[in-house]
């Protein structure tokens, strides 16, 4: 098999994998069953809730032409919207790309059907030097190829123009230390095919548990490498698991919001690059 077909399988898993909506686990949980103005805004409640630095990532003023790729249940893309941000959108899925249509929609914006496209963010369908901002939260790292996806980010950025990436870290917590120990307990240490989609599923997984079907992590170092033909990048550590301390027979949850503003900031699952072209 070529690298080409390799990729072609791993595109079209992700078309399939991803039409579930990334949130769905979230919507089940609080209850939203619809796609009502009412239940996304108390979806985006919950999201923003579950993640409370995001906001502070998208600081872009109205009138900036900005691209989202990775939609997911549109949250994030219709935050942007609502700044006044000449917004467009990507996803290598029709679900998402569906749910953006309509949240555009609501807002009036009758033109969704031209700003939301579905493709690859391996090869984004927009001319060179297109925007002034570019917003990926977690999906870069599911394309295959993270460093592909990052030279196209600045392929389609203007000079000057500012790109929010969010990745998996490798070197977090979760994934050095927390996960591992559970493979062991599940006896899963010692199958590598096993224990990677063990790993996957940990950080995403479908409504049937399925784990998606392609991810990457990488480190501040590796951010450090493909970020280098950027003028300025900084990177930020977010993100954490609630953490369960076993005393005896007994066991306590301390949730993750204790750790938001401490320890996420060395060990955080996720790494926010903010990065200028």
């Amino acid at each position: 098999m070529t690298s080409e077909q390799g990729q072609q399988r791993v595109d079209t898993a992700n078309a399939d994998f991803w039409s579930e909506l990334c949130g769905s686990h979230l919507a089940r949980e609080i209850g939203v069953e619809d796609a009502s103005a009412a239940s996304l805004a108390r979806f985006d409640q919950a999201y923003f809730d579950l993640y409370p630095y995001l906001g502070r990532y998208l600081p872009w003023r109205s009138g900036e032409r900005v691209l989202e790729i990775g939609l997911g249940y549109g949250t994030v893309g219709q935050a942007l919207a609502e700044r006044g941000l000449d917004y467009h959108g990507l996803d290598i899925s029709p679900g998402p790309v569906a749910m953006m249509v309509h949240r555009l929609a609501l807002l009036g914006q009758a033109d969704g059907l031209t700003r939301i496209k579905q493709g690859s963010a391996l090869a984004i369908p927009h001319p060179d030097e297109s925007f002034d901002a570019l917003v990926s939260i977690g999906c870069l790292h599911h394309t295959g190829d993270l460093g592909a996806a990052v030279d196209e980010v600045r392929r389609v950025l203007r000079p000057g123009g500012q790109a929010l990436v969010m990745v998996y870290n490798s070197h977090s917590y979760r994934r050095a230390v927390m996960l591992p120990v559970q493979t062991l307990r599940g006896g899963v240490w010692r199958d590598s095919a096993r224990r990677a989609e063990f790993m996957r599923a940990a950080y995403d997984s479908n409504t049937e548990g399925t784990a998606a079907p392609a991810t990457e992590f990488t480190s501040v170092a590796g951010i450090r490498r493909l970020f280098a033909g950027y003028s300025a990048v900084k990177v930020r550590r977010e993100n954490f698991d609630d953490f369960v301390l076993h005393i005896g027979a007994r066991s306590a949850r301390i949730p993750r919001k204790a750790f938001l503003n401490n320890l996420a900031r060395v060990a955080g699952s996720d790494l926010y690059v903010t990065a200028r072209k």
